[in-house]
């Protein structure tokens, strides 16, 4: 008889973040930089630098963004979402908490989940928040990771 095999751990969305930053971070969003305007960008861009006033010829980079930042607005999600998102329409449907963080470097808003547990009365606007790595689904041999919010020195 085998045990169990373990789940590989593969991103929602390859590139959009790693569980180990480069300075020793863990868990960071990452984005890339303009070398001419350094204009950040999240989602990242590859092809070409999205900023209008960019004088051009730079290069994009690949940058772990501020692994922390400060509630701009939040939710809460009461609807089963429509496809292609996972949700088996038999199990039981749990709430979820969406939050909108200004990193705190780069001054952009993301959007993302709050971590299992958070919700809009652990939330207000200016809440310190960081990035933690999250589980969006899993089957068999997946575990599908993706990035969430929790307060700042809270549970999750």
């Amino acid at each position: 008889m085998g045990g169990v095999l373990a789940r590989t751990r593969t991103p929602v969305v390859n590139g959009w973040f790693t569980e180990n930053a480069p300075d020793g971070g863990g868990f960071r969003l990452l984005g890339t930089r303009c070398s001419a305007c350094t204009a950040v960008f999240f989602p990242r861009e590859d092809a070409y630098c999205r900023n209008p006033r960019c004088p051009g010829g730079g290069e994009l980079a690949e940058v772990p963004l501020s692994p922390r930042g400060r509630v701009w607005s939040y939710t809460d999600g009461r609807y089963r979402p429509p496809a292609p998102y996972a949700s088996d329409p038999a199990a039981p449907w749990e709430p979820y908490t969406l939050v909108a963080v200004e990193l705190e470097a780069e001054g952009m808003v993301v959007l993302g989940q709050a971590a299992p547990g958070i919700g809009v009365a652990d939330l207000a606007v200016g809440t310190e928040v960081e990035v933690v790595g999250g589980v969006l689904d899993e089957d068999a041999e997946t575990t599908w990771v993706t990035w969430r919010f929790k307060p700042v020195g809270g549970a999750a």
